[in-house]
């Protein structure tokens, strides 16, 4: 299981991989970006729409639901070999006094590398769930429940174990698909998201800490959410119970069908805290019959940067709300770039689907076919455009990337001290024009822009001399955008003007 944790300084992100190797059980490791539950599915049922919430009304046959899908659902475990390294001296066994934490990790066959450490190679295990999804014996799970695993064991509720294949994994949407040698099995019931709504109660069974088939409830608390790192899933968030040990379970809907699987959780602590993350089951049946097809998984790409659009930056490109994914570059030679979109387009919505955080993008996106087209709607100038896309594979290039944006500024003048750049320079950052920001200061140092940023637009309009920046800084309303290039990134920075 996969944890996201916070603490008051920043966020950062952990992994529990409750079936990861090197993170077994309670196992922790700190990274940037945590996973924990996910699995695709291969068959799809019939949804009936979800039952509208009336007062008083009962709630849905928990016991019911454990009892039909409950067999479907797996404990995996997973053993292989890790280079760790231990201290000189030290046996492995128990006893002597050390850090709280260089014990944890040493529990855990993760012994931290540190002086008068040795690398070795110790054995690790690790547990995660899954569930069946064809009498033949295809089961679902997270791929980091499997990652790098010598032996992978699925054990059934009957107490029957079976030794699995992995039929493949896709780590961008941390979906795997096993394979045990049996017949006549049970099987869960998969459902959709389209018919979920938010409020509705949902269910989850796995195996947390090791406990087989444990059963957990709550409501859907969202849908669609963006997590960073994971752009390319757009996770159904829950309150659902969710711990190290979950990861690969499923999450059923109040009708017993599979609607997603346990992925993440946000906290402060390492465990469960009142939010979890579950992968729509759309995205683990597109990865799960791929995998199954082909023996790899194909995502699609666009080739541009996005970031947020927030209030300033919607008021400097006449937005009426802040939503969209702006686009702050476009990859030469890719799909975007032939399909002629440009730094500085919003895209508001693709085949007639809403963008409403850039996040959107690229989990609406990524579940494309590569070439594919698509309808992309943006706002261009101050207009509405609509241009036709053929989307490239995402193991071309990377994808979507997600540029971030830039904080906001308090009222002030524009404050920049700009020169022209040499064409030495330009040829040293690959940009032809632009200006070179010598000084900030006023609303635009308070925007985050730097000393040594180069200039490459303002307000969508090319930056080619500072009396044509000083116009149309003259003709702006109450923000501009500017289009800045620093460390080899280009990035929209909204400055918000007196």
């Amino acid at each position: 299981m996969n944890t996201i944790l916070s603490t008051p300084r920043r966020l950062i992100l952990a992994l529990v991989a409750a079936g990861a190797l090197g993170a077994t059980g309670a196992g922790l490791v700190t990274q940037r970006q945590a996973h924990a539950v996910a699995a695709p599915v291969a068959t799809t049922s019939a949804s009936t729409p979800a039952a509208a919430a009336l007062p008083g009304a009962a709630l849905p046959s928990f016991a019911q639901i454990t009892a039909e899908s409950g067999p479907a659902v797996v404990n995996i475990s997973v053993s292989g070999m890790r280079r760790t390294a231990m201290a000189e001296g030290d046996d492995g066994e128990e006893g002597g006094a050390q850090d709280p934490m260089q014990e944890f990790f040493r529990r855990f066959g993760m012994a931290p590398q540190g002086p008068g450490r040795m690398p070795q190679n110790v054995p690790v295990r690790g547990q995660g769930s899954g569930f069946i999804v064809s009498p033949d014996g295809v089961v679902l799970t997270n791929a980091h429940v499997v990652k790098g695993a010598d032996e992978v064991t699925v054990k059934l509720t009957d107490r029957r174990e079976f030794r699995a294949k992995v039929l493949g994994a896709d780590p961008k949407t941390d979906v795997a698909v096993l394979k045990i040698d049996a017949q006549g099995l049970p099987t869960v019931r998969l459902g959709s998201t389209k018919a979920l709504a938010v409020g509705e109660w949902v269910l989850a069974i796995g195996s947390p800490f090791g406990f087989e088939n444990s059963v957990t409830a709550g409501v859907v608390s969202a849908k669609g959410r963006a997590l960073p790192q994971d752009s390319a899933v757009p996770f159904i968030q829950t309150d659902v119970a969710v711990n190290p040990g979950n990861s690969g379970g499923p999450l059923f809907n109040a009708r017993g069908e599979v609607v997603g699987i346990n992925s993440q959780i946000y906290s402060r602590s390492g465990g469960y805290q009142g939010v979890s993350f579950a992968i729509p089951i759309e995205v683990a049946e597109r990865v799960s019959q791929q995998i199954q097809k082909t023996g790899k998984v194909s995502h699609a790409r666009l080739g541009v940067t996005v970031q947020e659009v927030n209030q300033t930056l919607a008021d400097s490109f006449g937005l009426d709300k802040p939503q969209g994914a702006l686009v702050a570059d476009v990859q030469k030679g890719g799909p975007a770039d032939k399909a002629g979109l440009q730094s500085g387009d919003v895209i508001r919505s693709v085949d007639g689907q809403p963008i409403v955080g850039s996040g959107d993008l690229p989990a609406t996106i990524s579940q494309a076919t590569p070439g594919a087209k698509v309808q992309l709607e943006v706002w261009r100038k101050g207009a509405s455009e609509t241009l036709s896309a053929t989307l490239g594979d995402a193991a071309d290039k990377k994808a979507v990337a997600d540029a971030g944006a830039a904080e906001g500024a308090s009222q002030g003048r524009l404050g920049l001290a700009l020169r022209p750049l040499e064409k030495g320079e330009q040829r040293e950052v690959g940009v032809e024009g632009g200006l070179l920001i010598e000084q900030a200061s006023g609303a635009a140092a308070r925007a985050g822009v730097q000393e040594g940023d180069v200039l490459l637009a303002i307000n969508g309009t090319p930056a080619r001399d500072i009396g044509q920046v000083r116009g149309v800084v003259a003709k702006a309303g109450k923000s501009v955008a500017l289009l800045v290039l620093r460390d080899g990134n280009r990035i929209f920075v909204p400055v918000r003007l007196g």
